[in-house]
């Protein structure tokens, strides 16, 4: 089942299908050592990654389990980052939720906005009963994002991670559609 990606409008931010000229903005975003500092895998080094995940982009889209949003700036259409909906599974109504942002994107409220227009699109046409986060422990900001859209933090990956040698925890988030639709008009 193909899963169309969304285009998607908020105040402030456009978020759209990925395209081929985003790859280099796709590959300063994930070579930059303090935006990849709490992600899961280390900084890319090698600019085909971005090819990469271009195509892992089209491939979730086309296996149905995903949607990758590019995420612009309206007043400008500066490259933000990207937010994900994936492992979109329909008969048990779920999805988990990711997103990267650029540092000098940081504190302006865009990951927060976005974060909230991909779930209200989730809701709304997936159907879905619960989306799922994760967030390293040591990204405080991550999981402040994750609260103010109504996630709640449900437990501890004790030492899920290692990149770089380096051993991590992440927390677990959930937001139920009951939740979603207690906070939103």
């Amino acid at each position: 089942m193909t899963l169309p990606t969304p285009e998607l409008h908020t105040a402030h931010l456009r978020l759209r299908p990925f395209a081929d000229t985003d790859a280099d903005a796709l590959f300063a975003l994930h070579s930059d050592t303090t935006v990849m500092r709490y992600w899961d895998s280390p900084p890319w080094t090698e600019r085909a990654r971005a090819s990469r995940f271009l195509a892992k982009c089209r491939e979730l889209a086309d296996e149905g389990t995903g949607a990758r949003l590019a995420i612009d700036r309206a007043s400008d259409g500066a490259f933000v980052g990207w937010c994900a909906l994936i492992e979109w599974d329909p008969e048990f109504r779920s999805a988990s939720l990711g997103y990267c942002l650029s540092e000098a994107m940081w504190g302006h409220g865009y990951a927060t906005e976005s974060v909230h227009a991909l779930l209200r699109w989730a809701f709304d046409t997936l159907d879905l009963n619960r989306v799922q986060a994760e967030a390293d422990t040591r990204n405080a900001a991550s999981a402040r994002v994750l609260e103010k859209a109504g996630f709640l933090r449900e437990g501890t990956l004790r030492e899920d991670c290692v990149v770089n040698g380096e051993v991590s925890d992440s927390w677990v988030f959930g937001l139920l559609r009951r939740e979603w639709l207690a906070r939103t008009p």
